[in-house]
């Protein structure tokens, strides 16, 4: 997987936890998610994941020529 690929997916894979988990505390409504506590326990670890991708895809030495 390039770095731009980890990069952007992990950038996806934080905001789409973060999403979850303010759905799960209720703080975003309007969802069968909202009030759900797994999905508050399950959007911070995607969350997670997704940080660890986008820091994985975001340095490095730059391609040689």
């Amino acid at each position: 997987m390039s770095t731009r690929t980890r990069l952007v997916l992990g950038l996806v894979l934080v905001v789409v936890g973060l999403v979850w988990f303010l759905q799960g505390v209720g703080v975003l409504g309007g969802s069968v998610m909202s009030g759900v506590t797994l999905w508050a326990v399950v959007g911070p670890a995607v969350a997670l994941v997704g940080l660890s991708l986008a820091l994985s895809g975001r340095g490095g030495r730059p391609p040689s020529a």
